[in-house]
């Protein structure tokens, strides 16, 4: 749940990377925390496994900018992948504002990304968050990899149709920011519906229109800051959408 500051007039909201053990969640914070500005991040904290394997959560604070008249913060964290560590995932769900859902593309991975997903929805429950009310993007990731399903084929073997989303090879970079510009919006948008005492349930889009799902492209800045809420976007004014 939203923390609000109302002294120093500052919103901190919480964003749960979710997935399978080894599906990019670690790898999407790693980009994330390289290609922000220095003034836009906080100090990332890792714990994990000798095998590389996130063991409690990755914690990354973000400042990226404001939602109404509040400077809105960002805290995104991880959760461990393994079937083991599920009183941790349900720990680290607690309080989720939005959560960024890493499906692994390759065929093998199916049955653990179903799994995963399930998991993610009996924790939401358990945790009484509803999932009607909490935004949730998939990124579908290991696109680079040979041999993955197509996103139209993931969708329906997972059950995922609908659910805004972007298509990302964290290794590689590709499509990380565009998740996290995507959540942070939809994100912003929910909480400033809040706001005005106005909370919007989340629809799922139409699976036919990718336009509304998949960000378009952005110019690259001049500088090297990446902020989801430019100065031009009037909160006030915007229509609260989930693209």
């Amino acid at each position: 749940m939203v923390l609000f500051n109302h002294a120093t007039r500052e919103m901190t909201a919480k964003i749960v990377y979710y997935g399978p053990g080894l599906c990019g969640k670690t790898t999407n914070l790693i980009v994330i925390f390289d290609k922000l500005d220095p003034k836009q991040k906080g100090k990332m904290l890792s714990l994990a496994t000798k095998t590389d394997r996130t063991l409690f959560f990755d914690l990354l604070p973000v400042d990226i900018g404001k939602v109404g008249a509040f400077n809105l913060k960002i805290q995104l964290y991880t959760v461990p992948g393994q079937v083991f560590y599920n009183e941790t995932r349900k720990l680290v769900l607690k309080g989720a504002d939005a959560v960024v859902f890493v499906a692994d593309s390759q065929p093998s991975m199916i049955d653990s990304t179903r799994e995963s997903f399930d998991n993610l929805m009996e924790n939401l429950e358990q945790n009484n968050i509803d999932p009607n009310d909490t935004p949730i993007i998939v990124q579908f990731n290991k696109r680079d990899l040979p041999g993955v399903l197509s996103v139209e084929e993931l969708q329906e073997a997972l059950g995922l149709e609908g659910y805004p989303y972007t298509e990302a090879s964290a290794i590689k970079g590709e499509g990380v920011m565009e998740t996290f510009h995507l959540v942070s919006k939809i994100t912003a948008k929910h909480l400033y519906a809040r706001l005005q005492g106005k909370p919007v349930p989340v629809e799922k889009v139409k699976p036919a229109a990718k336009a509304d799902v998949k960000p378009e492209p952005e110019p690259e800045p001049e500088q090297p800051s990446f902020n989801p809420f430019a100065d031009s976007i009037p909160f006030a004014e915007s229509p609260m959408d989930s693209s």
